[in-house]
């Protein structure tokens, strides 16, 4: 009788991926984490407990099956494993690197929840995209046929992308429009390369243009080509810009030289691991080497800069925060990491201004506390009268979050409706928009989120333009 692979979550331990010493990874801007050794990756994936009702698949945006490439994995079925996670995540080695498993999969764990430690989900879906790459079992898109509807898609991120991938398997004809000089957005430019390895991205776009993805780079809708332009060359267009409009902070000081947006940072950073010329960055502006460094804000982009920081060689790295440690957004798995490499976290502390003469040379802080819940249940952050100080600083990130962009107005479209926050309106079904056949997805519907999101709306406003098409299709068939 064989062995059960499965259920050993009893006898086997929780076993993550080796972290690189701290000592190490901070001289470097590669991924921090090793890769499991095949044998790990079954034996990590022979602990899922195959439970009834999977909480780790309904928990994902995706509803990836899970506990299937698990069970896959367990026996040594790579190859079926990678084909089923495909079937659902168009990019599930992305995924499995920046995903915060932490509160999506993994925290809904069974077995999570009745004390053997979760299941490394993230590690393993990383770990059986990464060995199809090796193996060759990845391949550029070949549509069994090609049709003539074309979709033009501005804005090449995850969103964006998941849509192209998913069109251009049904031979639809796909032009993306992306205001960069590479596509990949947020992956490529936003996320520093210890999370996400930049070849990793690189060789997903390399893939959509093998398979008949035309990009069209450094191409800023509204200034290089109206709005109009692209809806009268494409049968249907979708819009996946992302939300690129840093929030920002007043006080007096405000417009001081050292006061940084994360964006423009985090940016400037990736752009020199590429190699590009980057004078910001060589002149310092954006280089936090030799300085104190003042992150201000508790999200994932905060934990991207406060981490780029130490990379670059800063004397000090410090992250404001109003409320504490429980109540901050960003994944707690990034918090931990950030301390191992030196961070300091100041929790319950926020800005009322800045000094300095012409630079800016240190951050005018209030204490705080939490007071009663606010309307989404968190507890408010009050005020501390009297307990103001100063932490010295020469260079302050502001990482407070992204608005969007008003695109009504920069793309002289003014019915494109949008939402009381700038937000795209769209079907939650269908994403299509006020305007017919006019789509949009990701951060411009949602405000900031996730990667995870993103893909998920890609993939289904895909499947609306299909279904949009074949039905018109039908229709001049049966005339």
């Amino acid at each position: 009788m064989a062995k059960q692979p499965m259920l050993k979550f009893v006898t086997v331990e929780q076993a993550t991926p080796e972290k690189r010493p701290p000592s190490l990874r901070k001289e470097d801007f590669n991924e921090i984490y090793a890769e499991y050794a095949t044998e790990k990756a079954a034996e990590q994936a022979g602990r899922c407990s195959q439970c009834g009702v999977p909480y780790c698949q309904s928990h994902c945006p995706l509803h990836n099956n899970i506990p299937d490439w698990l069970k896959l994995t367990a026996e040594g079925r790579l190859k079926e494993a990678y084909e089923i996670s495909q079937a659902t995540n168009t990019f599930p080695e992305i995924c499995g690197r920046i995903c915060p498993q932490d509160r999506l999969c993994e925290g809904n764990c069974v077995i999570e929840q009745s004390g053997h430690g979760t299941v490394t989900i993230g590690s393993v879906e990383k770990y059986i995209t990464d060995t199809a790459w090796e193996e060759g079992w990845v391949q550029p898109i070949t549509p069994h046929t090609e049709r003539e509807e074309s979709v033009g898609i501005i804005g090449a991120g995850p969103g964006g992308l998941a849509a192209a991938d998913m069109l251009r398997r049904q031979g639809v004809q796909v032009t993306v429009y992306d205001r960069y000089d590479r596509a990949g957005g947020l992956l490529t430019y936003g996320i520093p390369g210890f999370k996400l390895e930049k070849d990793v991205v690189m060789r997903r776009n390399e893939q959509l243009e093998k398979g008949g993805v035309d990009f069209v780079l450094n191409c800023d809708v509204g200034t290089d080509i109206s709005f109009q332009k692209i809806q009268e060359k494409h049968d249907a267009v979708l819009i996946a810009t992302g939300v690129y409009k840093s929030r920002d902070l007043g006080g007096p000081g405000a417009g001081l030289s050292g006061i940084e947006r994360a964006i423009d940072y985090l940016t400037a950073s990736n752009r020199k691991s590429f190699g590009d010329a980057v004078p910001e960055f060589d002149s310092g502006e954006l280089n936090a080497e030799g300085k104190r460094v003042v992150v201000i804000g508790g999200g994932d982009t905060a934990m991207d800069c406060v981490r780029t920081a130490v990379r670059q060689g800063a004397t000090s790295v410090k992250c404001l925060y109003r409320r504490d440690r429980a109540n901050m957004p960003g994944s707690q798995r990034e918090v931990a990491n950030a301390e191992e490499e030196g961070v300091e976290f100041v929790w319950l502390t926020a800005p009322k201004g800045f000094t300095g003469d012409d630079a800016v040379n240190g951050v005018m802080v209030q204490k705080m506390r939490l007071g009663a819940p606010d309307a989404t249940g968190r507890q408010s952050p009050e005020i501390i009268e009297g307990a103001d100080y100063v932490e010295e600083a020469e260079l302050v990130i502001k990482a407070l979050g992204f608005e969007p962009e008003s695109l009504p107005t920069l793309w002289g479209e003014e019915a494109l409706e949008v939402t009381r926050w700038g937000t795209i309106k769209a079907d939650f079904r269908t994403h299509e928009t006020a305007i017919p056949n006019v789509y949009a997805v990701g951060d411009i519907v949602r405000g900031a989120s996730l990667v995870v999101w993103a893909i998920r709306d890609g993939r289904e406003a895909a499947e609306a333009i299909l279904e949009r098409f074949n039905a018109k299709a039908s229709a001049v068939a049966a005339e």
